[in-house]
């Protein structure tokens, strides 16, 4: 058997583990997460004093806001990548690790 086909050790250690590298590879997921728990929270919140509204118009909103936070947030987190891996080094000269 190849040893390059085996899984390093610091990877088999959990799913905590996996998720804090995934966050560090893209540290733009986690915020968009957080922000569609946030406006999910707070959606939840005014249920309660949504006045006259009806309860599908509310939710539509809500689940409108939170979408655009997640997509704002990874089309945010897409340019940043770009800009690091195009930008920058064609007017800097930084060389890839």
């Amino acid at each position: 058997m190849s040893s390059g086909n085996q899984w390093p050790a610091d990877e088999d250690k959990g799913q905590l583990s996996r998720l804090t590298r995934k966050c560090r590879d893209s540290p733009f997921v986690p915020v968009g997460l957080a922000g569609f728990t946030t406006v999910v929270s707070y959606g939840l919140y005014k249920l309660r004093h949504r006045s006259d509204q009806k309860m599908s118009l509310h939710l539509i909103h809500m689940r409108v806001a939170a979408q655009g936070f997640v997509v704002g947030a990874v089309t945010i987190g897409v340019l940043c990548s770009m800009y690091k891996d195009y930008v920058r080094p064609q007017f800097f000269s930084v060389s890839k690790k």
